[in-house]
């Protein structure tokens, strides 16, 4: 009856049921105002209490290291993608490689097989890489 007992007043059972919405997230912004005082801390404290002796190899623009010797703009050469995308692929592996290995006697036989077939998919992948000349630099 909306809140209300038999007698016309409110229910005030109900009311200690259930803590307000806010009351669960107070934690979490409690937490979010305490990391981002202390980030902002740091930053500050970096800022007031860091060297600032600038030069001319502190300022010059670089990219991977070393000095641009044409346009910005030029492409890459293929190559340097392909070995991007095997990093990555050989990454994502080690990644999968870990919880496998962790719960190989639970999963058994069939997770032995499941993680051999994704092993020789890596494998034929990265020896056609290595066929079609991937790997190589001129």
């Amino acid at each position: 009856m909306g809140g209300y007992n038999a007698a016309g007043l409110r229910d005030q059972s109900r009311a200690r049921e259930r803590p307000p919405l806010l009351h669960n997230y107070l934690p979490v912004l409690i937490f979010l105002a305490v990391a981002g005082g202390f980030g902002l801390v740091l930053l500050g404290a970096g800022w007031m209490l860091g060297p600032r002796r600038p030069d001319s190899q502190k300022a010059s623009p670089y990219e991977c290291g070393f000095e641009a010797f044409e346009d910005s703009r030029t492409k890459f050469d293929v190559r340097y993608y392909l070995v991007a995308i095997l990093f990555i692929i050989f990454d994502l592996e080690i990644a999968f490689l870990f919880p496998w290995a962790v719960s190989l006697d639970m999963i058994g036989g069939f997770g032995l097989l499941s993680m051999g077939v994704f092993l020789a998919v890596l494998v034929v992948g990265f020896i056609y890489e290595w066929k079609k000349g991937a790997l190589e630099w001129d």
